[in-house]
Order: structure tokens, then C-alpha cells, then sequence
């Protein structure tokens, strides 16, 4: 067997936070749902992150450059999917975003596999630079290539998933080396278009911004998310409430609280030690995946893994921006911790991404 095969050369500090940060996921949904309509969430997380792990150890044996080589059908076949949700998805909560696979009532939601796709678009184009950075050709066009992906996603409409597909452009051309008069254009252009895209929103969705700048102005309707979620992390005060005993999670005062707002329900169960102790884990997972960036053994291997680092990053300060007010309502997920099938496997997914690249430095 060749020796970059061997189990031992994986990344287990990786996988072992990851499945810690789960487990703090899976005993929180625990408690979020226990006497609700959805009291088997917990046990339906588990076989999530069980399918997710067999999705992980998949891709890392999948050599990353075959799937670099596979990259326009890939992309292709991505495209192909989100249309196909336009045309056969489910409308839940306004938006058309999961479809459901045939005789099982399992939904899927094709965007969250649109990232993986993405990080490796970007980590292929930036790989094959002739150049000494990213020049405004090569910005056009891998704008564009990440554009068309996420528009359809922002058009189901789902803001909130398609904003995560930009930090992964970003960092890596960041990365690659951009000249800073490139990044003002970008910024002037994206001043001028915020304006214009306030017009393009749903209703609710504009309703959700004017929330964040001011949640007590319909505390009863659009705020009281936002209201009931600080409310929730104040009363965690030190060392929480215990598991079960958070009065706005388990007094169902915070809606959801096992899916975009779980951290509103761990903190409140959890005090601030266990936000910290959460956090902390993010941060070492992070620097993980950074670690295995640095050693990559090649220009597109330490692209992949920035482009899982930057998505990851992102996800957790817009979520934890978000249950504490700082941040509007998206619905982005925190990894691994929030419940539902899709982000999970797409999550798994990278890390078995971060994983091939480490393991492709030991050669054969």
C-alpha cells in the first residue's frame, strides 16, 4: 500500500476537535428539542455526521489533483444542480432550495455542495497562474466563475449561502498577490452596488437588515430573534444554566434554537466558559487546516485548504455575529454544531479535502 495511504498519516488532531465540536453539536440539540416536534433531531445528527465521516474518508483518497483535473464538469454538473432546484425543489420559508431524493423524504440542499466545488475552481485557477499575482483579467474572470453560482443561489432566494461562496474568491486571491488598486475598484464597485441591490431583495429579507440595525423596532415580529437570542446569551451568565435548564431555549422563548441559532441555546446552557471552550476548538480546527496549508505540497494543496479555512472562518463569525446582534439574520449555520444533513456533509467533505492534501505530502 502506498505509504501517503497509510491511516496513520491523517490528520487525527483534525478529526478529533471536529468530532468534539459535534458532540458539543449533538448534546445541544439534545437539549434545544427534547420535548418538541423535533425530539429525534439528536439522533438524526448522528447519523448525519455518520454518513458525513464516509463522505470524508471518500474524498481524501480521491487524489486532488484527479479532482483539480476534474474541475469544468464538476463545475458543470453544479450549475446543472442548482438549476434543477429551481426547477423541482422544495419552498420552505420562502426560498426554494432543497430537493428531495425519491422515496426516501431526505432533502438536500445542493448549494452547501456548490462550496466544495468552488474552493476547488478557485485553488485550479489560481494553481495555473503564469504571473506573479492575480491581474484584472484573471480577477474578471474568476469573479465570474464564482458569480454565476452564486446569483442562482442569492436567487432562490438564499442571501445568506451564497454570500459564503465570496470569502472563498477572496482569500485566495488575496493570496495570490492582487495590487491594491484592483482591490479599490472592487470596493468602489461594490459601494455603488449595494445601493442598487437593496431593490433586488425580498421583502423579508429587507425586513431582516432593517431588524439588525434596529431589533426593537418590531420586537414582536422581525426582532424578536435577534431579542430573545441576547437575551438567552446574557442569561448564561459564567457557567450557564446546565444542560436543559436554559429557561429561552427549553420556555421555547428562542425559536429553532437546534438549527441557525444553537449557539443562542449554548451559551445560555453553557455560560461564557463554554463559549470559550467552543470557540477555542474553532480556533485550534482552524489552525489545523492553516498547518496543513503551510505544508501543502503544492501551490493548488495549500489553495484548497485557505479556501476550507476561509469558509470555515466565515461561517462562525457571521453565526456568532448573528445570536448576539452584530451581524443581520442569514441563516448561515455554525459548523457542526447546527443541526441538518447538508452542512454537515459538505463540512466533512472539506476536512477529507484539507486531509488529501496533507496526506499527498508523504509521497507514495
Amino acid at each position: 500500500m502506498a505509504r501517503y495511504r497509510s491511516i496513520r498519516d491523517l490528520d487525527w488532531p483534525l478529526l478529533i476537535i471536529s468530532l468534539i465540536i459535534c458532540g458539543l453539536g449533538v448534546l445541544q440539540i439534545y437539549s434545544a428539542t427534547h420535548a418538541t416536534k423535533w425530539h429525534n433531531a439528536w439522533w438524526k445528527q448522528i447519523l448525519w455526521i455518520g454518513i458525513g465521516l464516509a463522505l470524508m474518508w471518500m474524498v481524501t483518497f480521491i487524489d486532488y489533483h484527479t479532482l483539480l483535473g476534474q474541475v469544468p464538469l464538476l463545475y458543470c454538473a453544479s450549475i446543472g444542480a442548482l438549476l434543477l432546484t429551481f426547477a423541482v425543489g422544495d419552498v420552505v420559508f420562502h426560498s426554494r432550495r432543497w430537493i428531495t431524493i425519491p422515496g426516501t423524504g431526505v432533502q438536500i440542499q445542493t448549494s452547501e455542495f456548490e462550496k466544495i466545488v468552488i474552493i476547488l475552481v478557485v485553488a485550479r485557477y489560481l494553481s495555473e497562474l503564469k504571473g506573479d499575482g492575480v491581474d484584472l483579467r484573471d480577477l474578471l474572470k474568476l469573479g465570474g466563475l464564482v458569480g454565476i453560482p452564486t446569483a442562482l443561489v442569492m436567487s432562490q432566494p438564499d442571501f445568506g449561502t451564497g454570500s459564503t461562496y465570496l470569502p472563498i474568491l477572496a482569500g485566495g486571491v488575496l493570496l495570490a498577490g492582487i495590487r491594491w488598486r484592483y482591490v479599490a475598484i472592487v470596493a468602489i464597485i461594490g459601494a455603488v452596488a449595494v445601493p442598487a441591490g437593496w431593490y433586488l431583495l425580498k421583502d423579508y429579507q429587507r425586513a431582516r437588515l432593517i431588524t439588525f440595525v434596529d431589533p426593537s423596532a418590531d420586537p414582536r415580529g422581525r426582532g424578536y430573534q435577534v431579542i430573545q437570542s441576547k437575551i438567552a446569551v446574557g442569561h448564561g451568565g459564567m457557567w450557564g444554566t446546565g444542560v436543559t435548564q436554559g429557561t429561552q431555549t427549553q420556555l421555547r422563548f428562542l425559536p429553532v434554537p437546534h438549527t441557525d441559532f444553537i449557539f443562542s441555546a449554548f451559551a445560555e446552557e453553557h455560560g461564557f466558559v463554554g463559549v470559550v471552550v467552543a470557540l477555542g476548538l474553532y480556533f485550534l480546527l482552524l489552525m489545523q487546516v492553516v498547518q496543513n496549508a503551510q505544508t501543502a505540497p503544492d501551490r493548488a494543496g495549500m489553495y484548497i485548504c485557505m479556501g476550507v479555512a476561509a469558509l470555515l472562518l466565515f461561517h462562525v463569525l457571521v453565526n456568532v455575529g448573528m445570536v448576539v446582534g452584530y451581524m443581520p439574520v442569514t441563516g448561515i449555520p455554525l459548523p457542526m454544531m447546527s443541526s441538518g444533513g447538508s452542512n454537515t456533509f459538505s463540512v466533512f467533505m472539506m476536512l477529507g479535502l484539507v486531509n488529501n492534501v496533507r496526506l499527498r505530502r508523504f509521497g507514495t
